[in-house]
């Protein structure tokens, strides 16, 4: 066991807090717990596994703060923590996880390699990548590099430190509880492929210099509180082809592709509609916006403060999402 390098105990039925034997495993490269019922909170102890490159602990019950000393996995290149219970804010070290910077590739085959692809592996890890669930088998493995937190309680802004991961090939924050402006430097991660901001209470305008993101085939900000004029650009362009509904639940966003008009260029034309006592046509489309805003906004305060409501929720959007 000592010399264990991949442990993958994942879609099982095993509950429990986090397995401290796991720990003593010193070079452990990949550990995947995911769908299972692990709970309580995640140990400290698990930042003293500086070997480990992948880390899925998805789809359990843990809950507290995302452990400072996960920073220490100088050589992790993929962490999924999705839909537990975390709370708390999203540690600034993050930018100590060295291994999801362009300063340090994964390596094409390294020593451990070798072995997953001799014991055929298959499907060893998913990730959920544009708007999909991905299976990656021991070869594509070795090149994912990817952090995906969403369906969790985190709260606070995005800090900005997380720009200076420019290794990320995707990052997903989504359904969280999280509030601020988007980093304005979110432009300077330039691998990045898939974006999921959605369904927190994010605010301010979105930086430009998401346009400069030439990789970026993904991009999902719906459902919050942004504002202002959307940024121009080919790249995001074609990314709003695939994907029109990308900016929904933004009351105050305008400006092309969005049929709505920034301040200054509205039709004076529903402005005497209005003074004459008529409701004009946009009127009725804003009371539906507002409508579905406290809507939305429901669903954030079941999501964040309540746990039951909050799983309920998730059970409710997949289904919805499957029809």
């Amino acid at each position: 066991m000592p010399r264990l390098r991949s442990l993958l105990l994942n879609n099982n039925e095993f509950s429990g807090k986090f397995p401290s034997w796991i720990q003593s495993l010193s070079i452990l490269t990949l550990l995947d717990l995911s769908w299972n019922k692990f709970y309580g909170t995640l140990p400290m102890g698990i930042g003293g596994m500086t070997n480990l490159r992948f880390l899925d602990l998805s789809h359990n019950m843990f809950h507290g703060d995302i452990p400072v000393n996960i920073t220490h996995l100088r050589q992790l290149q993929l962490l999924n923590l999705a839909d537990n219970n975390i709370s708390g804010s999203i540690p600034q070290s993050l930018s100590n996880l060295m291994a999801m910077k362009k300063t340090h590739p994964p390596s094409p085959k390294p020593d451990w390699y070798v072995g997953w692809v001799n014991n055929d592996f298959q499907g060893i890890l998913s990730a959920v990548m544009k708007h999909q669930e991905h299976k990656y088998d021991a070869e594509s493995i070795a090149y994912m590099v990817g952090i995906d937190l969403s369906i969790n309680r985190l709260t606070g802004g995005i800090p900005d430190e997380i720009t200076s991961l420019d290794g990320l090939i995707y990052l997903n924050l989504s359904r969280n509880c999280l509030r601020g402006n988007i980093p304005e430097k979110i432009g300077a991660m330039e691998l990045v492929e898939s974006v999921d901001f959605s369904w927190n209470s994010l605010s301010g305008e979105i930086p430009g210099s998401l346009s400069d993101l030439t990789f970026l085939s993904t991009l999902d900000l719906s459902y919050n509180n942004l504002s202002g004029k959307i940024p121009s650009g080919h790249q995001l362009e074609t990314v709003y082809d695939g994907n029109p509904s990308m900016y929904d639940g933004n009351d105050s966003l305008c400006g092309p592709p969005l049929q709505r008009n920034c301040s200054g260029n509205s039709d004076p034309e529903h402005g005497d509609e209005e003074a004459g006592g008529k409701i004009s046509e946009p009127m009725f489309f804003y009371f539906g916006l507002l409508s579905g805003f406290v809507v939305g906004l429901g669903w954030c305060f079941m999501l964040c403060y309540s746990e039951e409501y909050g799983k309920a929720y998730v059970l409710v959007a997949v289904t919805l999402g499957s029809i």
